[in-house]
């Protein structure tokens, strides 16, 4: 099978403490230790005859408004040919450990304007991922209140932007049949190393590398 991903090309990925998995901030090509390390390596082993550069730019603790105040520096600047957006977990947990909920019309504007700069400004590939909370306790999984409208958000702007959907909640509500909660994310966020796994099986399916 052929990837979507082109000779050449320059792959970001963009989000929250998931994709930041522990990255060296003084290191402008570490991956860190998660999903977009592993994405990368299995890509660059299946396709040694591309020649892709991999970068990683997510920053823990983001929410939406975050990666959009930053976007220009961490995103645009890059000039990236394709884009890998996965935010919108810290949207809904503000809200339950802190009280400062982001509501659905907030997280869309901002996400929204994410989307829109890029394609304004830039010719690349958008993928986005959706946020996932697994039901390691009764909170956990009553947090679905509130993440389910942002996750319907990402799946209206990947169609009205032609991006990739990787439909991550879907993967991970059926990975939990299979196997505990807390094997693929010990906090119900945070994935285990099979939990990056598994996303970065289901990211390299989505741009039809596996």
């Amino acid at each position: 099978m052929s990837s979507l991903i082109e000779d050449g090309a320059v792959v970001l990925f963009q989000g929250d403490s998931i994709t930041d998995a522990g990255r060296d901030r003084y290191e402008s090509s570490h991956l860190g230790f998660g999903y977009a390390m592993m994405a990368s390596a299995w890509f660059s082993a299946l396709y040694p005859e591309k020649s892709v550069r991999f970068l990683n730019r997510g920053v823990s603790g983001n929410r939406a408004v975050n990666l959009c105040e930053r976007w220009q520096e961490d995103s645009l600047d890059l000039r990236p040919s394709w884009i890998s957006i996965m935010i919108g977990i810290n949207d809904t947990w503000r809200r339950y450990d802190q009280n400062d909920p982001t509501s659905v019309q907030e997280y869309e504007v901002a996400y929204r304007a994410i989307l829109e700069q890029t394609r304004e400004h830039l010719n690349a590939q958008l993928i986005l991922c959706e946020p996932f909370v697994l039901p390691t306790s009764e909170e956990r999984a009553a947090w679905h209140e509130d993440l389910d409208p942002k996750i319907g958000v990402i799946r209206r702007l990947a169609r009205e932007f032609s991006a990739i959907l990787v439909p991550l909640d879907a993967i991970f509500a059926q990975a939990v049949t299979q196997r505990e909660p807390a094997f693929w994310a010990s906090d119900g966020v945070h994935p285990t190393f099979e939990g990056h796994a598994l996303i970065a099986q289901s990211w390299l399916r989505a741009l039809k590398a596996l």
